[in-house]
């Protein structure tokens, strides 16, 4: 079978799922209304509360939520499990689970003065489970930045061989993503203080862009070599240094100066990279030669294993707790009016999967055993983008480099909204305000992941491993927790107020089926680290760290369920009488 068959017939059943699913969610559950005045226009502060269009917020949005999760993921999930399972969950999970959750994270912020997730949780439930949640989304958002940023410094660090004497190296991917970090900062400046116009800019910066990615093989940034360092490793432990420093400056400077732009440019670079892809599979005649299923982890049993490991592996592709932070967190304070709600937050969950979709292509398309599997996600993904590239007359080379700037460009995105969201948490937290709460909610927000890195990590068996490999489970497992969470907050919010009775059952029914997959994952990861042949031996030095933290979520998501629990049967037994009633 053509790759063509199983990407086509994915995003198909996606686009229904909009003008059906969608507008049964976005007219019966959320009840969408444009007499409501949204936070961005009745609060514009020109800092954080700022309105515009819903064709440039989107671009945004989308960039914001399609970092590496739903590239890496999918990859993972499609070469651990086979790409049916991947695929299915990829498709049913984002219709049903991940779209109504990104939507009702940001259509509840928007109803509450673009507050985020935690605070609607502490408005409608408690005081406590607004703290107990907000140190959960802590750690999340602590894992997601060491996950993301270890990630992208090794691909600044590594010298890819394609074979027949060509070479991608790390320092042309470095000087490819300064020269792009630098560009939507100009951009930011031309448009808030000149009458150039968007669609100008845009116009002048995107070819920009793609210059900055075809300059960077020539002018190779080589940070081991600039600085005289001895390893890779240890270059790879400066650019992790160099990178936070970015996401602090990025997480408390104005919006307009770097958050927008850039999320603007990056949702073209997500575009582009989605053509690039189209022209591939539609024309390149790729057959499915990766098996539809595999034993994972050289087990016998198919279905333990990956129940519940696929829905954890496959994060940002189907469901992202993360995304209700970008909804309830940024998004929600630009939206300019309320119906924007369905095409950014239910329709670029779509679009999200259908990423998703062709990153799992990138599996598809190789046959078991190819050396090319055994290589990291990033890459895999970029070769990918690279066959595709050459149908039109494009090198591999370039079209790899274009797969690898793309991927990194895609972190970016996710790296500086995770610290302007942790930078909101600290300061809700504290009454930190001011620029003096900013740069020390900042700093606080970048300097615990930066400590994670610096240390030697290890596995289960006491291996030497990667920090981004490490936390990625644990990533995956309390980022689809905290997903499940937010859908709490949300069937609450929606018992209390929505007048349609039964509306609360769109949300209830998928928390339940997140919690049970990413606690039991978590609890999986937990006894993997602290039970030996049947008995439980006590994690010396760094090997506390996963089981630690592991530890923390179980503890937190179920102390928050406990507390909403009580909060949910009361308004079920009283359906219709919200205290708020939406019209």
């Amino acid at each position: 079978m053509n790759i063509l068959v199983a990407i086509g017939i994915g995003s198909l059943i996606l686009t229904i799922a909009y003008f059906t699913y969608g507008k049964f969610v976005s007219q019966k559950v959320f009840m969408l209304d444009d007499k409501n005045v949204t936070p961005a226009v009745e609060m514009e502060d020109g800092v954080d509360y700022e309105p515009i269009d819903a064709k440039f917020l989107a671009g945004q949005h989308f960039s914001a939520i399609a970092a590496a999760g739903p590239i890496t993921g999918p990859i993972i999930a499609g070469l651990t499990f086979g790409w049916v399972p991947a695929f299915i969950w990829i498709v049913l999970g984002t219709i049903f689970i991940g779209a109504v959750h990104d939507m009702g994270a940001l259509v509840a912020s928007l109803r509450n003065k673009a507050c985020g997730i935690a605070e609607t949780m502490r408005k409608y439930v408690s005081k406590r489970v607004w703290i107990l949640f907000n140190l959960f989304i802590f750690f999340t958002l602590i894992m997601i930045i060491v996950a993301f940023t270890d990630i992208t410094a090794s691909s600044f660090v590594n010298v890819i061989d394609l074979g027949d004497g060509f070479t991608v190296g790390g320092g042309a991917t470095a000087t490819s993503s300064i020269l792009y970090l630098i560009l939507p900062v100009i951009m930011g400046f031309v448009l808030k203080y000149t009458k150039m116009s968007l669609n100008v800019a845009t116009l002048i910066f995107l070819p920009l862009v793609a210059l900055s990615i075809w300059v960077g093989p020539y002018i190779p940034f080589n940070l081991q070599a600039f600085l005289g360092l001895d390893t890779p490793q240890a270059a790879q432990k400066v650019w992790n240094l160099l990178i936070i420093a970015y996401c602090f400056i990025a997480g408390i400077v104005p919006v307009w100066a770097l958050l927008q732009p850039r999320g603007h440019l990056g949702g073209y670079f997500l575009y582009a990279t989605m053509i690039v892809a189209f022209i591939g599979i539609v024309f390149g005649g790729f057959p499915t030669q990766y098996p539809s299923f595999t034993h994972p982890f050289g087990s016998d049993n198919f279905w333990t294993p990956m129940f519940p490991m696929l829905f954890i592996t496959v994060a940002c592709g189907a469901c992202s707790g993360f995304h209700s932070l970008v909804s309830s967190g940024t998004t929600s304070k630009q939206l300019k009016k309320e119906t924007d709600a369905k095409p950014i937050g239910y329709g670029m969950m779509l679009a999200e999967a259908v990423v998703a979709l062709i990153a799992l292509g990138t599996v598809m398309m190789l046959p078991k055993g190819d050396p090319l599997t055994s290589r990291s996600p990033n890459f895999i993904y970029a070769s990918g983008l690279g066959s595709f590239m050459e149908l039109i007359g494009i090198s591999k080379a370039f079209g790899i480099s274009f797969g690898l700037m793309a991927f990194t460009t895609f972190v970016y995105d996710t790296l500086d909204v995770c610290t302007r969201l942790g930078r909101y948490i600290i300061q809700e937290l504290t009454g930190w305000q001011g620029w003096g709460g900013r740069i020390l909610s900042g700093a606080l927000i970048g300097g615990l992941p930066l400590i994670l890195m610096s240390v030697n990590l290890t596995d289960p068996a006491g291996k030497p491993v990667a920090a981004w490999s490490l936390f990625w489970k644990t990533f995956g497992s309390s980022n689809q927790l905290l997903a499940a969470l937010a859908l709490v907050g949300i069937t609450v919010w929606l018992q209390r107020t929505s007048k349609n009775p039964k509306a609360w059952l769109a949300t209830f029914l998928p928390s339940v089926f997140m919690f049970v997959m990413s606690t039991w994952a978590l609890v999986k990861t937990f006894i993997s680290y602290t039970f030996k042949d049947g008995a439980f031996v006590m994690p010396a030095g760094t090997n506390t760290i996963v089981p630690a933290v592991s530890l923390i979520y179980i503890i937190l998501a179920i102390w928050v369920v406990i507390e909403c629990a009580p909060a949910i049967m009361k308004n079920a037994q009283h359906p219709g009488q919200g205290l708020e009633a939406q019209a």
